[in-house]
């Protein structure tokens, strides 16, 4: 494979990212613009997570029955566009509902897909996944940031228009993305017995739930907390710039540093899961919305190293010729099971108990988290499991 295949992933990355850290960023804001209320607006984002359910091992399943990731990306894009039309322009809440389940079946497994095109296309060279990764939080930080001043002078109801642009450029970019094919056939049925009899990959799912539950309700709800605090657009796209920015030398360190062990790697997740509690706990105790936007730097602590290390532990431990299943089923733990949770859950909080009261419970689901991959990491030294490399 030759170095502008490479070039292109980067490419891609950047502008999908983007492309989806502009609807992440803006849409709530958007929705609020046209009535609809907050209990309503978590009802609506916990629809993703419950169509991911499906959505993921599905289009997972389809890329490695395939062997062609690249197909299923453009297929997943052209539906995200085409359907968001359709919620832009609808004029109800009934049909937007209708519209945005459509949209969440092509766009909740997108980053999953995409990373483990990476993993396949990567495999056997020298380059690292993190420096491929960097570049979708490059394109987060920089385009969300960006949209800002542009939403703010055409206004929050042309979300549209800017979303549209960089998705369109995503869909061009992605006919010159390799296969994304693994060196494994995988015309074999998924065997998804296999990847949950491993305990330690099942304990890390679930932990990794409760740790992802108060992250999706921050995700969903911080651009509200902003602007309740008298933030405007241009504020809401500089919280989501901090909230990325520094992922990228955090993807170089860990490329370069973290131990492609499974115990050292759970260390870590306990390390992580203390940030994400002081973080959540910070969050909780803000009186502007300066602060929350300091705040959103210590993200790239957070969940910056907890995807990047679960990406690779998932990979680490899930056969290659299913590792787009393997990928999914991490997405649907992550953003899928703990969305549905974060979506009811928060939105309820932040209309009867407030914003802070939502953040004080996220610190202290952080903390269990915290307590949990310390006795995994016990019982993984007790016990001296190993895991090595699939690749």
């Amino acid at each position: 494979m030759d170095s502008r295949m490479f070039s292109y992933i980067k490419a891609f990355n950047f502008f999908s990212y983007g492309a989806i850290a502009i609807y992440s960023t803006y849409f709530a804001i958007y929705l609020q613009s046209i009535g609809t209320s907050t209990l309503e607006i978590g009802a609506l984002m916990a629809g993703g997570p419950i169509v991911s359910i499906i959505a993921n091992p599905l289009w997972g399943y389809l890329s490695d029955r395939l062997g062609n990731i690249r197909r299923i990306l453009i297929i997943m894009l052209t539906g995200n566009l085409l359907v968001m039309q359709l919620v832009f322009l609808a004029d109800s809440y009934t049909l937007i509902y209708t519209f945005m389940i459509m949209f969440f079946f092509f766009q909740m497994p997108l980053f999953s897909q995409s990373n483990s095109l990476i993993l396949n296309s990567i495999e056997g060279t020298s380059h690292k996944f993190g420096a491929f990764r960097l570049w979708g939080s490059l394109g987060w930080a920089v385009l969300a940031v960006g949209a800002g001043p542009v939403i703010g002078q055409i206004g929050i109801d042309k979300l549209w228009v800017v979303y549209d642009i960089m998705m369109l450029i995503a869909i061009v970019l992605t006919f010159t993305l390799p296969r994304g094919t693994s060196s494994s056939t995988g015309s074999g049925r998924v065997n998804y017995r296999t990847m949950f009899s491993n305990r330690t990959f099942l304990l890390f799912l679930l932990i990794g739930l409760v740790i992802s539950i108060p992250n999706a309700m921050n995700s969903t709800f911080v651009g509200l907390y902003i602007a309740d605090l008298g933030g405007n657009s241009k504020m809401i796209g500089w919280a989501a710039f901090f909230a990325s920015i520094f992922e990228i030398p955090v993807f170089l360190l860990l490329d370069r540093y973290l131990k492609k062990d499974v115990r050292t790697m759970v260390l870590c997740l306990t390390v992580v899961s203390l940030l994400y509690s002081l973080r959540w706990l910070l969050m909780s105790s803000v009186d502007t919305a300066m602060q929350i936007i300091c705040i959103q730097t210590i993200h790239c602590l957070t969940f910056g190293a907890f995807y990047y290390i679960g990406t690779q532990l998932t990979a680490m431990i899930v056969p290659m010729e299913f590792r787009a299943s393997g990928q999914a089923v991490y997405a649907l733990t992550w953003g899928g099971l703990s969305g549905i949770a974060a979506g009811f859950i928060g939105g309820w909080m932040f209309d009867h108990t407030g914003p802070q009261s939502m953040y004080m419970l996220g610190g202290g689901m952080a903390a269990v988290g915290a307590i949990s991959f310390a006795l995994l990491y016990m019982y993984l030294r007790v016990s001296k499991v190993r895991i090595t490399l699939n690749n």
